[in-house]
């Protein structure tokens, strides 16, 4: 049998040497139009900040590895013209001699990858303009650095590279804006999550340029500005283009290989397409969702090299099939760790979800071992109790939670499910009631057992909506008069078993501290007392006042 791959990054070898692990007799040929194979992709942001220090650690491998190792034939600089059906068979172009020639198939994995979206602004073709894509992208834009020492810097789009490209410029002396047309960075994240990880950027003195759009780069063969369409002008020495991604599909469309709805190629959970001998993965490929069942596409390095790895199964007679994915995914942007997995809010409501919510601000582990808090946002089901997704920023301990969030949601647990989990504790690893535990706890106590949450905007929308409604500041006193909620009245949890007769009893209340906890507690007292309808302002005083600042509420603070 002869197994053809297109494309020797991470899905295309992945296949290959499942296939060869499985079958010694085949024979494997991969074609890659480009002179790097199996490299990573992910760790170009720190080759042009240095801190990975040569090219060679990104791509360890050449076509002579994977013939000693696998037995495997990696024919790079060999661009793929044309899948013939027909004839089960491949146009190729050899980039080097222009020859053109064909090769024929028993089975074809189609691993093309995806391409920089290039938006059609004036002046993008200019010289100092770059798209970070493959390694030679990068050997371009990190030899532009060494040899022109740029001061300035813009970055379009603020998703997981561009923001990785902003912390290794700024390491390297280089002011940075980002601009995105969107009111928050980081689209996978939600706004009332974003705004954490804006005000940190900011604190590092990355410019932020939001909800404005690109209308043109200004300057001569070189661009020296960027003009928004607001009219605004940023002054640069150059910029990297980071607005996204989509799915190299012009082969497949070619040859008649059908898409799916969100644009790339369509498979089922073999990696086959609508022709059985030809297969796809990678980030050409649409996946689905473990949630929902629909169709996804979310290009992963995690996601092509599983993908791949079924491919090069099913290709050889094995029994894999893929599983559907959360989108999980994880960046450093200087000490800062961000982390999403599932669904966000905005996500799981558009999916008909009647959605709890939850901003959970907690230590990684105890003061007295230097830990630092995080801010989780998790967001469940209602009807099911299952949790959907979560949205993790902070300094440590954040790839930990998120792996055992996207865990749990893989297996389908709910919020009362997460606070049974027995995790590992000692103090230098994390606090006795873990993160998630906690979160499991607050949203448990929410859909389970009538301690109601409410976030800051929904507070507001009620306010503005004229809702009758008392709110409850549960801090000290001298807290209360240095920033509180607008019309809250300051009742401290140590008084308010004292002072509850001021209270109607069959009013809305919402109760609130600095974080939720003591917020919790005012309301266990009032739901004790006989009060009906009382609430907690999730994250506390200290979420509602990120969320105003950053306007994500309609609120004058006091």
């Amino acid at each position: 049998m002869k197994i053809v791959v297109i494309g020797a990054v991470a899905a295309g070898t992945s296949a290959a040497a499942k296939a060869r692990r499985n079958s010694e007799e085949a024979e494997i040929k991969i074609f890659e139009m480009d002179s790097d194979i199996s490299y990573s992709a992910c760790g170009l942001p720190y080759y042009i900040g240095t801190e990975v220090e040569s090219r060679e650690q990104l791509v360890p491998r050449d076509a002579a590895f994977f013939k000693r190792k696998y037995n495997v034939d990696i024919f790079t600089r060999h661009q793929v013209l044309d899948i013939i059906t027909a004839e089960k068979s491949i146009r190729v172009l050899n980039m080097d001699t222009g020859e053109e020639f064909n090769e024929a198939f028993d089975k074809l994995v189609i691993a093309t990858g995806a391409e920089a979206v290039v938006p059609p602004i004036e002046g993008v073709s200019k010289s100092n303009v770059f798209v970070l894509r493959n390694v030679g992208s990068a050997d371009r834009i990190r030899d532009f650095i060494f040899k022109n020492n740029p001061r300035k810097a813009v970055i379009v789009g603020s998703g997981f590279i561009g923001l990785e490209m902003a912390e290794n410029l700024k390491n390297r002396g280089i002011e940075v804006a980002m601009v995105d047309m969107a009111d928050h960075v980081m689209p996978s994240l939600d706004k009332d999550a974003a705004v954490y990880l804006e005000d940190y950027l900011r604190s590092k003195d990355i410019e932020l340029v939001l909800n404005d759009t690109v209308a043109a780069f200004g300057g001569e063969t070189a661009a020296d500005k960027v003009i928004m369409k607001s009219g605004r002008a940023l002054e640069t020495d150059f910029i990297i283009l980071s607005a996204g991604i989509r799915p190299n599909i012009k082969l497949a469309v070619r040859a008649g290989v059908e898409l799916g709805t969100t644009g790339a190629i369509k498979t089922n959970t073999r990696m086959q397409t609508n022709f059985d001998y030809i297969y796809a993965c990678g980030d050409c490929t649409e996946s689905y969702s473990s949630i929902t069942g629909k169709p996804l596409y979310r290009p992963l390095g995690t996601t092509a090299n599983k993908t791949g790895r079924i491919a090069g199964d099913q290709v050889t007679g094995g029994s894999l099939e893929f599983r559907g994915i959360l989108g999980t995914g994880i960046f450093r942007v200087f000490d800062m760790t961000v982390a999403v997995t599932g669904l966000t809010e905005s996500e799981a409501i558009k999916e008909g979800f009647d959605v709890v919510v939850c901003h959970n601000t907690k230590p990684d582990k105890p003061g007295y071992f230097k830990g630092s808090e995080m801010v989780i946002k998790a967001v469940a089901d209602r009807a099911s109790g299952r949790i959907l997704g979560a949205q993790i920023i902070g300094k440590s301990g954040v790839d930990k939670r998120i792996d055992v969030f996207a865990t749990a949601i893989t297996f389908g647990a709910t919020a009362e499910d997460l606070s049974h989990l027995d995790l590992a504790y000692s103090p230098p690893f994390s606090t006795s009631k873990d993160p998630v535990i906690y979160t499991g706890m607050i949203l448990d106590n929410d859909i389970n057992r009538g301690r109601k949450l409410i976030t800051a905007k929904e507070l507001e929308e009620m306010k503005m909506r004229g809702e009758a409604i008392s709110v409850i500041d549960a801090r000290t006193q001298p807290q209360f008069e240095k920033s509180h909620v607008e019309d809250a009245a300051s009742i401290p949890h140590e008084c308010l078993r004292q002072q509850m007769d001021r209270l109607d009893k069959n009013s809305r209340i919402v109760t609130y501290c600095n974080k939720g906890v003591t917020g919790n507690a005012a309301q266990n007292i009032l739901l004790n007392n006989g009060f009906r309808n009382v609430y907690n302002l999730s994250g506390g005083h200290e979420n509602y006042r990120k969320q105003k600042n950053k306007s994500v509420v309609n609120v004058n603070n006091k």
